[in-house]
């Protein structure tokens, strides 16, 4: 034990000990407080923001034929705005509801983190945060939401050094650019044309207010699902701005007074509904066409122009729309039908619907990716243009007899033969031997060779008669049917079909542009003729549904017979699927009718009529603002037959005849002499003709279409 003397001389040294070690303790406090404060700002300044500086993603912009916009491709409700054309009312509102001392402090507020800080310790845990609109920013641009000490720290060194980096302006208009308001719908652009369908630019004091009130929840206080919840919200946003001075008493009560009102989107979406297949077909083509990628147009910022008449793209919706203009759909499955309504002399598409029913985005669609057998739709096409070129006429006699050719045997759709017939006669009576006989004189290759001209190239396996019906192997969709028979409307020139005039970058640069140059697919008079062929099968053949009220029309219809399987079997008159071409002089359209699924409980049980009801329908009020007008024939056309398939030169009303046995075929520059030598040999086989006619009749053979 110390003695009291040594106690006394130790005192003193015991002092100096202390206080060395006080002040070294307090040295090394400052030392670390130092070292954890420049720790802390390397920290800080060590992160990279110059995300925010980037450009926002914009959506692009899809214009119709007449500049106005139609939709806004994107991956969600989005359109950045400047903060220049935010109103004063919506900044101050935001401010006062989110971050009162906004334009106070660096990016974090010390006094709102201690009042946090202290009602979490109060509850045991964490229940209130103290975000500045700064640190909500760096959250949801470099964060993950999770709730943790570790990723408050982040959150407030991000903060910090975003406004090192930024100015209160721009980190506030990225702010309001990026923040969720409910309904899809992020940044307050987006928020104000959902909620109000106008521009931020337009919004009210009321209008503000609730749109203050929404991203702390904005499901909970969705305007859509809980208007009183949204009330309520919005009046206090009202009374915040009023105790913090932003807005007048008499202001106040005014706006709380106003009752919500929400801009009804009833129209627009079915607006967008009705666009739905048209922009399917866009993006396709933006894809297909121009190397540009669905991803890229979502945040590209593009400008697309076009070729959609808004007018005959709704008329097109609303007759889609009508149940009454379909055949009636059957055992949960809908009647299904697509479309393609175009410009032929410029090849832009006017109106394209892919669906009877909206579907989602990108869904199928029957107008551009359908691919089914035409049936008599495709004589035109595959026979009677490539004839018409190599030198057959109107009033050329095609065979419509007993026809077999290695066990394919067509037969008309009423079953009967009905000897020689003209060419415009087998088109209106949409007669099937006639063709088959026909292409089988042409030459299976020129058939192919035509339709490959009038862009839709067939390969071996459509190498056959079976062509001539439009029996092919894949089948074509409703755009390449009428883009085929815009050449016939077109004096035989053809421009590819496309939606898209023109795509602009974000920069102004051109950077996809349709061709503008048509191909000459076929000689003028042969177009000009098929013309009046087509005109003569809608005026009094079984195209006569598919006739525009006071406009020429010109068209053909095709049916596709249900296929004679087991399947079908004791079905008599159904059919696959039902077709209507046709065109007047300001508009060319193709038509299809049919299940998706055909089976023996969903097939057609009505005649290509019904296509043709829906094209005449289509362009009689696409066209109802426009000067009905005829077709005009080529220069130096001698229009020597008329629509009743008489000539006008009594020297042509003796026809040629055909060598029936032997399958050759000739045209109308043989002399008179070899066809009444022809026709004198022909009769004396009537009677054998008569007996196998009857018998071939009855044949339930490959070939048959009906129309």
């Amino acid at each position: 034990m110390l003695s009291e003397k040594r106690v006394e001389r130790l005192l003193p040294y015991m002092k100096r000990k202390w206080k060395r070690i006080a002040a070294w303790g307090l040295l090394a406090s400052l030392s670390g407080a130092a070292l954890l404060f420049l720790t802390a700002a390397s920290y800080v300044t060590s992160l990279d923001v110059d995300e925010l500086g980037e450009p926002l993603p914009s959506p692009t912009v899809v214009l119709d034929r007449d500049g106005e916009e139609i939709f806004k491709l994107s991956v969600r409700k989005f359109e950045p705005v400047s903060i220049d054309r935010m109103p004063e009312v919506l900044l101050e509102a935001i401010i006062a509801v989110e971050d009162r001392r906004y334009y106070d402090h660096p990016g974090v507020d010390i006094a709102s983190i201690a009042r946090a800080l202290y009602k979490d310790l109060q509850a045991g845990e964490y229940v209130e945060g103290a975000s500045t609109i700064t640190q909500q920013l760096a959250k949801r641009a470099f964060l993950t939401p999770d709730k943790s000490i570790e990723r408050k720290l982040k959150e407030a060194a991000y903060a910090l050094k975003i406004e090192m980096t930024y100015d209160k302006e721009e980190v506030l208009e990225r702010y309001l650019n990026s923040i969720y308001f409910g309904e899809g719908a992020y940044g307050v652009q987006a928020a104000s044309r959902t909620y109000f369908g106008k521009d931020v630019s337009e919004l009210t004091l009321p209008e503000a207010a609730l749109l203050a009130g929404l991203p702390k929840a904005p499901s909970r206080y969705s305007p859509v699902d809980n208007p009183e919840g949204a009330a309520e919200r919005r009046n206090l946003a009202l009374s915040l701005m009023a105790e913090q001075k932003l807005i007048t008493e008499a202001e106040y009560e005014a706006a709380v007074a106003t009752p919500l009102a929400l801009h009804d989107g009833a129209a627009d979406e079915a607006r967008r509904a009705s666009f739905a297949s048209y922009i399917d077909a866009v993006v396709a083509e933006a894809e297909e066409k121009h190397g540009i990628t669905e991803r890229q147009l979502m945040a590209g910022g593009f400008t697309i122009r076009t070729e959609m008449d808004r007018r005959m793209q709704e008329a097109a919706a609303a007759v889609y729309a009508d149940p009454a203009m379909f055949p009636p759909s059957e055992n949960g499955q809908t009647v299904e039908s697509g479309a393609v309504f175009l410009d032929q002399t410029t090849g832009g598409i006017r109106a394209l619907i892919g669906s009877r029913e909206s579907g989602p985005y990108r869904a199928f669609n029957r107008a551009t990716q359908l691919k089914r057998q035409p049936g008599s739709a495709f004589k035109p096409i595959a026979v009677y243009g490539p004839a018409l070129e190599a030198g057959y006429t109107p009033y050329s006699e095609l065979y419509d007899g007993p026809f077999d050719a290695n066990g394919y045997r067509p037969r008309n759709w009423d079953g009967r033969y009905h000897g020689d017939v003209t060419m415009a006669e087998a088109i209106r009576q949409s007669w099937n031997v006639p063709p088959v006989w026909l292409l089988q004189q042409l030459g299976i290759d020129k058939g192919l060779e035509f339709a490959a001209r009038l862009g839709i190239p067939l390969g071996d396996a459509d190498r056959n008669l079976g062509l001539a019906l439009g029996g092919l192997s894949e089948g074509v969709s409703p755009l390449q049917m009428a883009q085929a028979f815009s050449a016939f409307a077109n004096g035989g020139a053809m421009h590819e079909a496309h939606t898209i005039r023109e795509i602009v970058s974000h920069d102004g640069a051109v950077v996809g542009q349709a061709d503008a140059e048509p191909v000459q697919a076929m000689d003028p008079n042969a177009a000009y003729t098929m013309t009046l062929l087509l005109r003569h099968a809608v005026e009094e053949g079984t195209g006569k549904q598919g006739a525009v009220p006071g406009w020429a029309t010109a068209g053909k219809t095709g049916t596709t017979e249900l296929p004679e399987t087991e399947e079908f079997a004791g079905i008599d008159g159904g059919a696959k699927d039902l077709w209507f071409a046709g065109y007047t002089p300001a508009l060319t359209g193709a038509v299809w009718i049919g299940y998706d699924k055909t089976d023996r409980e969903h097939y057609m049980k009505t005649s290509s009529a019904a296509a043709a009801a829906v094209f005449r329908e289509v362009a009689t009020r696409a066209l109802a603002e426009t000067a009905p007008a005829d077709f005009v024939p080529p220069p130096g056309f001698r229009a020597d037959w008329d629509r009743d398939g008489k000539k006008e030169e009594e020297s042509k009303n003796k026809k040629d005849k055909k060598d029936k046995g032997k399958g050759k075929g000739r045209k109308d520059d043989r002399d008179d002499e070899d066809r009444e030598d022809e026709r004198d040999d022909d009769d004396d086989d009537d009677d054998d003709d008569e007996k196998e006619e009857e018998r071939k009749g009855k044949d339930k053979g490959k070939g048959k279409e009906r129309d």
